[in-house]
């Protein structure tokens, strides 16, 4: 595996003390790349039969992603490592613990983005593990491209290269009561 980009590091939930994701949220780590801008964290990830129209996506957007970190699982990172000649994190394959590597990432917000390429005409062996990975980004409120259209969107965005921070997912949001008298 590549150590090109930064390494993870864990940040752990304490319940019994009332520490939760939410007090670090803020303070997530993106390294400034020029005035107005951040340096994101994507995570690149294509089934067998996308892996063409992954790395075809990539190459396009070559300079864009040369600006950030590039995380990818197995095979794919080897491929858009060749074809991008840039550094490029390499993750398990995504059947043998790569997805669960990356939904690791974003839990620890570490991963910012996801641009996951799925094949749509096929069930993947793994699908429980796919599933579980959209679920994580879903649920850690990170951008998710399934498709080049919205990857596009995704990275285009003023957004995506300015200072935003993504809101704190609702279940780390403080309750909000609405006590009201019983009568």
């Amino acid at each position: 595996p590549s150590s090109h980009a930064p390494s993870m590091q864990a940040t752990w939930v304490d319940h019994d003390r009332g520490v939760t994701r939410a007090d670090f949220i803020a303070d997530w780590t993106f390294t400034a790349s020029g005035p107005d801008s951040r340096k994101r964290h994507i995570a690149l990830v294509g089934h067998d039969h996308m892996k063409r129209e992954l790395a075809d996506w990539a190459v396009h957007n070559r300079d864009l992603l040369a600006r950030h970190h590039v995380y990818a699982t197995g095979t794919t990172g080897r491929i858009l490592s060749e074809q991008l000649e840039m550094p490029v994190h390499h993750f398990l394959s995504g059947p043998l613990g790569g997805d669960q590597q990356i939904g690791a990432g974003i839990a620890e917000g570490t991963i910012d983005a996801l641009i996951f390429v799925c094949e749509p005409r096929a069930p993947q062996p793994h699908e429980p593990d796919v599933k579980a990975l959209l679920r994580i980004a879903t649920l850690w409120n990170i951008p998710v491209a399934c498709n080049r259209t919205t990857a596009d969107m995704i990275v285009t965005s003023p957004l995506f290269t300015g200072a935003y921070r993504p809101g704190a997912p609702a279940f780390l949001r403080p309750a909000e009561t609405s006590a009201r008298p019983v009568t």
